[in-house]
């Protein structure tokens, strides 16, 4: 099986990069997760992780005149198979964004899930094309207005390329009894259930400064249990590698909205 997600929001500053080391670290329980940072312009989980100094990064395999293999790129850290970004502007200025489409491809011969860790703006090429590769989305939102109205931007234009929704998770909640109305409300507009609600949380801020994703620095948190259940309610669809690899391949070069 196969099934490609994208966790994606529509503003910086929630957490999407911690949920989707969350999320694929409770998935590596049954399953072989990989995760790509495919926020090329923003990257930042080689920080989450470890692997800021990688020698060998997504940017790497995105240029023009790039020679080294997909699998230069992939390193096994907490259970996950990992594929960072650099953080080099000039190299995001000469990336060719739609080279990604290669990349994943071959990645999905080799794994059961594959995550995108997805900008958090829709105002480029490189921005929106992991919405358009995935089969859905995890949307990660706050509990407030402008979070909710840009995580339906995003969910608006993901649909727009055949992209469901698998579900919203809200994340760095502060007040248990809004967002149980907030969620409530959520789901009228949103295509999937409330994954979970995560608490926020001093080990999920401690575990970005150790460079560690947070089921890896602190397992028992309440944090982390709430990841878990995302996790568990996500109910993976069954896809064939190579069906799903071809249609990586084809995939339509989205413009921006």
């Amino acid at each position: 099986m196969v099934e490609a997600l994208a966790v994606a929001s529509g503003k910086g500053g929630v957490g999407k990069t911690t949920s989707t080391l969350a999320l694929g670290m409770a998935l590596a329980d049954d399953h072989d997760v990989t995760v790509v940072d495919a926020d090329t312009g923003m990257a930042n989980l080689c920080f989450h992780t470890g692997l800021a100094d990688a020698d060998t990064t997504l940017q790497d395999l995105l240029l023009a005149d790039a020679d080294a293999a997909v699998e230069d790129a992939v390193y096994e850290r907490f259970g996950l198979s990992l594929v960072p970004c650099g953080t080099s502007l000039a190299a995001f200025r000469d990336a060719d964004p739609t080279r990604l489409r290669e990349v994943v491809a071959e990645l999905a011969t080799d794994t059961d899930v594959l995550l995108f860790d997805s900008a958090a703006a829709l105002g480029s090429q490189s921005a929106v094309l992991p919405l358009v590769l995935a089969d859905r989305t995890v949307v990660v939102l706050q509990p407030t207005i402008p979070s909710l109205s840009d995580g339906l931007k995003v969910q608006e234009y993901a649909r727009s390329y055949g992209t469901e929704t698998a579900g919203v998770l809200f994340n760095r909640v502060q007040d248990d009894e809004a967002i149980d109305r907030v969620a409530a409300q959520a789901e009228q507009y949103f295509g999937g259930p409330t994954l979970a609600t995560v608490p926020e949380s001093d080990a999920a801020r401690a575990a970005r400064r150790a460079g560690e994703p947070l089921l890896a620095y602190a397992p028992e948190s309440a944090a982390a249990a709430a990841y878990r259940r995302a996790a568990d309610r996500l109910n993976l669809q069954d896809g064939d590698g190579g069906a799903v690899a071809e249609r990586f391949r084809s995939a339509v070069i989205p413009e921006p909205p």
